[in-house]
């Protein structure tokens, strides 16, 4: 088999993709913007050949690179970057190089938020009314429908990025200041007292969960972000049986196979839930390790496993409880990583910076940390966050 790897290098823990599928026995090659010799002894091993362009920006030059790589090592099995800033890349590649996976027409529906609304309510799931908006007028119209406060977010885009909440007329001048018009926007009421919660996954072949898990957030990301606030959020031990008939009715909806999953929900006050997006691709930073410390389990062979057809072999231990929390460079605390490690030895099972690009949403150092219990979670959380007087 032969697999492309898009921006093998970045982020850095992804580079363990490469070392999974090798070992797997796939031939895999790489094309990204780092020169060779800055990859490492360790992923240079692990590709068969490295293809540098001067930007993955350019499609035409990422073209010339696969077709250099098909000419030399035959046709490609696989086009996968496992990043959401290239997915669009990745199967304008598929597309080109007629590669298995989703192709460009596929992405309409993780692509668009009102697209996915539309197949959350075929999928029977609830979501609140929403409203795609062009322009002033449809802004004033959707704001009359829906009644103030409203999340403002792009119908096309990701994450928390140009997200407004609009809760006055002062912050709708201010958002159609910013606005100009310029991006199709998508409006929904904003949800009072949600809180934010997934059902992840990766799904084989055939369209079938092969893995699924769900974590929870102290804080809903617009809050996070907007009050650069302490944040914290936990793989649960068991996913809530309503969540998770939910996830599964989506995952059935959208039809992915063989990839990577992350579905945001608010659970209501009342116990219910409500879907928010749906992402084709892992949940970003750290997570992917979280789920491999929860569960015992080596998430990057399974994928190289399932990819390979040899199938997708769940863990035959019981899973924990894993925190992933972080500290903000902007404040000081009580307690440094010494100071966790020496409180929750062997549980505290990663400790790192946050890449420069997840800092601002989630905060500048990462920890993973395993817990039995939920008095476990509260304990370690506070003494990560303590700050000092």
């Amino acid at each position: 088999m032969n697999y492309i790897l898009i921006s093998p290098y970045y982020p850095k823990n992804f580079q363990t993709f490469a070392h999974r599928l090798k070992s797997a026995g796939v031939q895999v090659f790489g094309i990204g913007e780092e020169p060779y010799d800055q990859l490492g002894s360790e992923l240079q091993k692990s590709l068969s050949e490295y293809y540098r362009v001067n930007s993955l920006e350019n499609v035409d030059e990422v073209k010339r690179a696969v077709a250099f790589l098909f000419f030399k090592h035959g046709p490609i099995d696989r086009i996968e970057s496992n990043n959401e800033h290239w997915l669009e890349l990745d199967a304008q590649l598929r597309e080109q190089f007629n590669v298995y996976g989703n192709k460009t027409a596929d992405l309409k529906k993780v692509k668009f938020k009102s697209e996915m609304k539309k197949l959350f309510k075929k999928a029977g799931v609830p979501v609140v009314e929403g409203y795609v908006v062009k322009n002033k007028e449809d802004l004033s119209k959707a704001v009359g429908k829906l009644g103030l406060p409203v999340i403002a977010k792009p119908d096309s885009g990701v994450g928390s990025a140009a997200t407004f909440k609009l809760s006055s007329d002062e912050d709708i001048r201010h958002f159609e200041a910013e606005w100009q018009e310029t991006t199709v926007y998508f409006l929904e009421p904003y949800v009072e007292g949600g809180k934010l919660c997934t059902f992840d996954g990766l799904t084989d072949q055939n369209g079938d969960i092969a893995f699924q898990t769900s974590f929870t957030y102290n804080v809903p990301t617009l809050e996070l972000v907007q009050g650069q606030l302490d944040l914290f959020y936990v793989i649960q031990k068991e996913i809530d049986p309503k969540l998770e008939a939910y996830g599964k009715a989506i995952v059935k909806i959208f039809g992915m196979k063989e990839r990577f999953f992350h579905i945001e929900f608010f659970q209501l006050e009342n116990g219910d839930y409500v879907a928010l997006e749906y992402n084709n691709r892992l949940a970003g930073g750290y997570t992917i390790d979280m789920y491999n410390y929860a569960y015992s389990i080596d998430l990057f062979a399974q994928y190289a496993s399932l990819v390979t057809g040899s199938g997708f072999k769940k863990p035959d231990v019981p899973n924990q409880y894993c925190i992933g929390v972080t500290q903000r460079d902007a404040y000081q605390y009580q307690n440094n990583t010494k100071a966790i490690r020496d409180k929750f030895g062997d549980r505290v099972k990663f400790a790192e910076r946050m890449p420069e690009a997840f800092a601002h949403l989630q905060g500048n150092q990462f920890y993973a940390i395993n817990a039995d219990t939920e008095e476990e979670v509260n304990e370690i959380t506070r003494f990560v966050h303590e700050r000092k007087k």
